[in-house]
């Protein structure tokens, strides 16, 4: 008699990941499925995809998925969870989408205190359109449009979003994690289950930040990628909770 040790999360289809060798969305699509399953929400969650090279994930989260157009996540998963408030709604955007063109609507999501979990993925890049710089790619950091690297007197400095989310009092949970190593993924896992608990539990807007690898527009291997967030990413992205904690009604 077999005795099954481990094997695929419910929470996922057997779609095929269409995801480049090397880049962590599949660790971060296991997490978030496992969690869904770990807490019995799997059956009433409605997850919402961005633009990007999450795009296709409705294909792989075994539960309702809406596709948003690009950077309108938390505004179509506001009117989801306002409609159906017993439905446990998260979006999955990286940060072409949330960074960017989606700032305003994720940020007010947040300062209205929306009871919504997001899953923020950031790579430092725009991995789908070609590797493009994107509001978090890095200080000297070359991209297809920044091909002598970041420079903070043409493009700005690197948005930090976990540090900006928490400033919004209405915001109850944002941590940054990292999935580089097996270490990291157990604590990833840990803010994902604890930002769905925040849902369920009614205590409003949390996000997780993960930082994420991009081996093919980064013009790494995976493994020389994994090594970058730990020595490069990390330095600028502090891997930390930033806020866990009641919605300040005063503020």
């Amino acid at each position: 008699m077999k005795t099954i040790v481990y094997q695929k999360s419910k929470g996922l289809t057997d779609a095929q990941l269409s995801y480049c060798p090397g880049c962590t969305h599949g660790i971060v699509h296991k997490l978030v499925s496992e969690a869904l399953v770990e807490l019995d929400v799997l059956d009433k969650a409605v997850g919402i995809a961005s633009v990007g090279c999450s795009v296709l994930s409705y294909n792989f989260f075994n539960c309702d998925m809406v596709q948003a157009a690009h950077g309108r996540a938390c505004a179509v998963a506001t009117g989801i969870k306002r409609a159906r408030p017993e439905a446990i709604v998260f979006s999955y955007q990286g940060d072409g989408d949330l960074a960017s063109i989606g700032i305003a609507e994720t940020i007010h999501a947040a300062n209205r205190g929306e009871n919504l979990t997001v899953i923020f993925i950031n790579n430092a890049i725009y991995g789908m359109t070609g590797g493009q710089m994107a509001p978090t790619t890095l200080l000297g950091q070359k991209t297809t449009t920044s091909p002598l690297g970041r420079d903070s007197k043409l493009h700005g400095l690197p948005i930090r979003i976990a540090e900006i989310f928490s400033e919004i009092p209405r915001a109850v949970f944002v941590e940054r994690v990292s999935v580089h190593n097996p270490r990291a993924v157990r604590n990833a896992k840990k803010a994902i289950l604890k930002a769905f608990r925040n849902q369920i539990e009614a205590r409003g807007f949390s996000l997780v930040e993960v930082l994420s690898t991009c081996p093919v527009n980064w013009g790494m291997t995976p493994v020389e990628a994994l090594r970058w967030v730990e020595q490069e990413m990390m330095a600028y992205y502090p891997v930390k909770t930033f806020r866990d904690g009641d919605a300040d009604e005063k503020a």
